[in-house]
Parts: structure tokens; sequence; C-alpha cells
């Protein structure tokens, strides 16, 4: 039997959308395992011997924090120039990309078995409005409640159940997969993200000659870049005026993948759905990945 805790409709403020120093847009994954980690350690301060390994998250409205005027030809960031420097100016300008987001969030509980449930609920619905996301605040959420799952059953009766009450919206899935077959073929880790989300525009010419336009990408889908985790640039050591002086100082750099929205109703396993982290020492890669990559 496994065991899922359900977040349902989390509506998050001014989120961090700047989710790697090459992408804006949704939030990346490595801040929703980030957030349900916290949740762990708060949950473990008040006595609940729990892990919270696996995540899914299901985004049922996204609101980026763009402006375009009349004539422009791309968004502009709408800025918050906040905090105020010490005299009361304005700081110099730093962009941060921020969005407004409606999400539901899936948890994997890992014990011998969740015991007090009631307990454990009213823990975590008195937490959960007091925690970050994303860096975004929490305006509200509905009842938080556990699903089970029962591997000796139907997986399909079982799965079902969990897959309605995240929608309707898009879960966010991981397509390594289309970026490892393109690197297979030759090309640079880049290229090969690019070459997924370019459109192509092309034309013909139809017997009355009239023209017709058509726009495609390489494949179906709504693939996004996404970041999901970090690789280190330097080796373990110590560096002047770090926060933390008992814990080694790495420089690292993100990480960028493909990933894919898809409607709950297209998931075949639970595995497709749910992230987890992902240690690769001798590479020194700090991942968020998906068990399963192709659907």
């Amino acid at each position: 039997m496994r065991y899922f805790l359900l977040i349902p409709h989390l509506k998050i403020h001014n989120a961090n959308a700047m989710s790697s120093p090459y992408t804006i847009g949704f939030p990346a994954m490595t801040a929703w395992l980030g957030a349900v980690h916290a949740l762990q350690r708060k949950l473990h301060a008040q006595g609940c011997d729990i892990e919270l390994s696996k995540v899914a998250v299901s985004c049922h409205d996204f609101n980026l924090q763009t402006y375009k005027g009349r004539g422009d030809f791309v968004h502009s960031i709408v800025g918050t120039a906040n905090p105020l420097d010490k005299d009361g100016n304005r700081p110099a300008f730093i962009e941060e990309a921020r969005c407004h987001l409606e999400v539901s969030i899936l948890i994997e509980i890992e014990s011998s078995g969740v015991k007090k449930r009631e307990q454990l609920l009213a823990y975590i619905d008195g937490l959960v409005g007091s925690m970050k996301f994303a860096s975004g605040d929490v305006l509200s959420f509905k009842k938080v409640e556990i699903l089970d799952f029962d591997e000796d059953e139907d997986q399909g009766q079982q799965l079902r159940p969990i897959l309605n009450k995240l929608m309707l919206g898009h879960v966010l899935i991981e397509r390594r997969d289309l970026v490892l077959a393109s690197m297979n073929e030759g090309k640079d880790a880049l290229d090969a993200v690019l070459d997924y989300l370019k459109v192509t525009h092309s034309s013909i010419q139809d017997e009355d000659g009239k023209v017709v336009w058509a726009s495609k990408r390489k494949v179906q889908g709504w693939l996004v870049p996404i970041a999901v985790g970090f690789q280190g640039i330097s080796e373990l050591g110590q560096a002047k005026n770090q926060r933390d002086a008992n814990t080694p100082h790495r420089f690292a750099e993100s990480v960028i993948t493909l990933g894919e929205f898809v409607m709950p109703y297209r998931i075949e396993s639970i595995e497709q759905l749910l992230w987890q982290y992902h240690v690769d020492l001798e590479n020194n890669l700090y991942l968020c990945q998906n068990l399963t990559t192709t659907i």
C-alpha cells in the first residue's frame, strides 16, 4: 500500500518565475521539491516521523507578470523594485520575474503506515498556509487529504481517482529522453533543447495562387524548458564569508532539460507523475528527475 498527500488548488502569489539564468516561466522543480522538503522538516519538528519523498505538480492556472505595450515586439517584466534601499530610494534595476499560479501538489508519504491521519492533516493544514512555495505567498488552498494506492489491485482503477483530483490542469513530466535522442545524433545539449522549442514557419501556394502559412514544432506536445537541478563546476571547499561555515562550498550552474505539460488522463503509471531527488556524485550532478521519461 502506498499513501499520497494531496494539497489541492494551492493559490500562490508572486512566486519566482525565473527558474534559471536562461528561462522564465513555470517555477523550477527544485523549488517544488525544496518546499516539500521544508514541509517534511516542519512535520519532524512536530513529532511526525514521516518522509515526503516524491512530488507531482498539476498546474490549474498560471499568470506570468509581464507587460506588452502597444507597438511592443516583446513582453517586459513587471518589476516591483522592492525592497527599497536604506535611504528609501528605488534600488538599481534587477529583473525579478514573478507569477501568480494555482497548483495541486501530490506528495508520496513513505512510512510504515500513516497513523493518526486526522492529526497529521491538522498539522499540514496549519503549516502550509505559513510557508513559501517557489518564494511565493500562499493565498488559499482547499482541504488537504490522504489518498491510498494499493499496488496489489488493478493499477488503472487505483490511478484514476488520483488523476481525477489533479483535473482540470496539466501535470509536468520530464522529457529528457528527447534531449538524449538528439545528443546521440551528435547535437550539442543546448541545440538539442532549442531544436524542440523552435517554431518553424512554412508556406505553400495552392492551385488558386493563394499562399497558406503553417507553423509547427519538431514534435507535438506542450514542451517547455525547465530547470531540474545543478551541476558542480568547482571542487568542494571553503569560501570567504560563506553562509554556513560547517558545510563545504561549491560553485554550481543550473541544469536545463525539456519538460512537457500533459493532461492527467494521458498518464498511464503513477511513476510518470512523480519527481524525486537524484544525486550523481561522479558527475557532480544534483537533480530532480522522473523515474520514467516517456509517455
